[in-house]
């Protein structure tokens, strides 16, 4: 079952990403990540009372909070990132620091101790991150020019450098968030969406593209929908990381840029790019060791 909730948590998280991403465009990206949680604290606390649970403990919602300033960080700098468009860097890059943070601590300060099968499931995630992010053109697959204004220059150093603070973000909600005691329910994701919202606050006035106009009134609806999406992957993720070890949890959880790839084929009938093509296959390879580990 395991297993199963990492990967429900790392579904939802890619389509989260995906239309995150696409408001990010359209508004400005901090409104948009604020909006989100507080989505996801509405959806959340209608949810508490459908998982059992006592009342929490002090450190529980410490846990909670810690793991939402980690969310509220890494929300705003990956919109940031994705809505200066480069997307195929911003994404895999966040992602691939969002797991190696929380696997090295699971292993150096928990105490994890993955199997072989576990550690080869691993190994085949990181670079299975970065293919199936890619397309044709920054493959090599095609000729002419190479990323254009969102694939080279300031711009794309500007989106790596969103990325690898929007992966510390990820790692320190998902680390924290498992630290939580299983009989606490959902409240110590509700800890976190408020963190997360008071994390974004002080942000929104980070951007010097794009001013803090407050969010059009007929995409709140989506943005909160989004950040509804993204609460429900963190509590399956929670669940998750309560019935396996951390690392494993933390791996199939952070597949999700394999999500808009898929999308792109199954519902907009995109070809795919051998890149893409091998790491999808990495993709399937990983969730099967790590679900065999």
């Amino acid at each position: 079952m395991g297993p199963l909730l990492a990967l429900a948590s790392a579904l939802l998280y890619g389509i989260a990403d995906v239309a995150g991403g696409l408001l990010s465009r359209r508004a400005n990206f901090a409104a948009v990540a604020l909006a989100g949680q507080l989505g996801g604290l509405l959806l959340t606390l209608a949810a508490v009372p459908l998982v059992s649970g006592s009342a929490p403990t002090v450190p529980d919602l410490a846990w909670g909070a810690l793991s939402g300033v980690g969310t509220g960080l890494g929300m705003v700098f990956l919109y940031r990132g994705l809505s200066r468009g480069a997307m195929s860097v911003v994404v895999p890059v966040s992602a691939v620091n969002g797991l190696a943070l929380p696997v090295l601590a699971g292993v150096v300060l928990m105490g994890d101790r993955p199997s072989a099968l576990a550690w080869l499931g691993v190994a085949a995630a990181v670079p299975a991150l970065w293919l199936v992010s890619l397309n044709g053109e920054h493959s090599g697959e095609h000729s002419g020019e190479h990323g254009g204004e969102r694939g080279d220059g300031p711009a794309s150093r500007a989106a790596t450098a969103d990325a690898m603070i929007a992966g510390v973000g990820i790692g320190v909600q998902y680390l924290a968030l498992a630290q939580a005691g299983a009989e606490s329910g959902l409240w110590p994701v509700v800890a976190g969406r408020c963190t997360a919202a008071l994390a974004i606050l002080p942000l929104l006035r980070v951007s010097n593209e794009r001013p803090p106009e407050p969010l059009p009134v007929r995409l709140v609806p989506w943005a909160a929908l989004t950040g509804g999406l993204a609460a429900l992957a963190l509590v399956c993720y929670m669940l998750a990381a309560r019935l396996q070890l951390v690392a494993v949890a933390v791996v199939l959880s952070s597949l999700y840029p394999a999500v808009p790839v898929l999308l792109g084929v199954t519902v907009l009938r995109e070809r795919l790019c051998r890149a893409q093509a091998a790491g999808l296959a990495a993709v399937a390879a990983a969730i099967v060791l790590l679900a065999a580990g």
